[in-house]
């Protein structure tokens, strides 16, 4: 008689295959675990890039597939590293450029063109061409940004659209602009020791007003003087 199969007190062929990918997986778990901790993410990154290019990542069609790490030959990788060159961190291969916004403190006015640059915006009472002392302050606040350089300074001064009062001893917005800038000068070149050839007076008297609406206190912004660094220098002018 054959002897009968033994049908209890065994564990399933299942059982182990499943324990063993179970195993794997917790394994898989736990080095994803520490891969998101890691402290120096440069490295990391430099060592994901190799990889990728030894494995012709690069030159595949999923180097373009979603995810926080790109190829440095894929669009927008180079953008990134375009917009990262271009902070003002210089010890770590950043380059100074113009922009309206980013690491540099100081901006204070954007203009178009070549006048996107360090500077200060001076408020003057309506009709007044009194430099303030909330002015004065302002002014030498920016004085460590402005003492031995070698670039010029332009001072630029605006007015309201507001009619002049009738005893007003300017005959226009244009004079009162003038004289607006002129106390600025003075202020720079007596009180901060400013090399007076570095200045340059201009005027947009009312056609370049912060505010156009209704609000009269937000109409003060309009009476004011700009100040900031062109890119010109003093020697570069001359001869021109």
């Amino acid at each position: 008689m054959a002897e009968e199969e033994d049908s209890g007190g065994g564990i399933p062929e299942w059982v182990v295959t499943f324990g063993d990918m179970m195993s794997l997986l917790l394994t898989f778990f736990i080095m994803l675990v520490s891969l998101s901790e890691i402290k120096q993410e440069e490295k990391f990154q430099a060592m994901v890039e190799s990889i990728k290019r030894q494995l012709g990542h690069t030159t595949s069609t999923q180097s373009m597939t979603p995810g926080p790490v790109r190829p440095r030959n894929s669009q927008i990788q180079q953008v990134a590293n375009m917009g990262r060159s271009k902070r003002l961190d210089l010890m770590k291969g950043g380059d100074r450029v113009k922009a309206p916004q980013g690491e540099n403190r100081t901006v204070r006015i954007i203009r178009p063109g070549e006048r996107t640059a360090r500077g200060v915006v001076l408020p003057f009472a309506d009709s007044s061409d009194q430099l303030t002392d909330q002015a004065a302050g302002l002014l030498a606040s920016l004085a460590q940004d402005l003492i031995g350089k070698p670039q010029l300074i332009e001072v630029r001064g605006h007015t309201t659209r507001r009619p002049l009062p009738e005893d007003s001893p300017f005959d226009d917005h244009w004079e009162l602009a003038a004289a607006r800038c002129r106390a600025t000068m003075q202020h720079l070149v007596d009180d901060l020791g400013i090399e007076p050839e570095r200045i340059r007076m201009t005027s947009a008297g009312p056609h370049e007003p912060i505010y156009t609406g209704t609000d009269p206190i937000q109409l003060r912004q309009n009476d004011r003087v700009e100040v900031f660094l062109l890119d010109q220098t003093v020697q570069g002018m001359v001869g021109n």
